[in-house]
């Protein structure tokens, strides 16, 4: 499952464990790629990643506190801390394996 976070949701939903954030827009091309990626590995890894959301048109607070500035930006943290960020589109194995490094 992946949850919809909002700038008031983001910090708490993303503290603890492994987890990667999907910033998007719905007018994005290459996010609309993204997307069924995400969904996928969410159903395979979501025992051992939280997966979420952010949509940058309805929650600049956060976006901006990242310095998104490119979309889809995805964002993995650890405990909290951001470990890793990912710009532009990334297949399920790269991402698969990037997560793997983490958990």
């Amino acid at each position: 499952m992946i949850k919809e976070l909002t700038d008031s949701t983001f910090e708490k939903e993303t503290s603890k464990g492994v987890t990667l954030t999907d910033f998007w827009a719905t007018w994005c091309g290459p996010c609309r790629m993204q997307s069924p990626v995400v969904e996928q590995l969410a159903e395979e890894m979501g025992d051992k990643v939280t997966f979420a959301k952010v949509d940058v048109d309805q929650n600049q607070a956060t976006a901006s506190e990242f310095g998104i500035m490119s979309i889809p930006t995805l964002l993995i943290k650890k405990d909290g801390q951001v470990v890793d960020t990912l710009v532009g589109y990334h297949p399920k194995e790269r991402l698969q394996a990037k997560l793997e490094q983490y958990i």
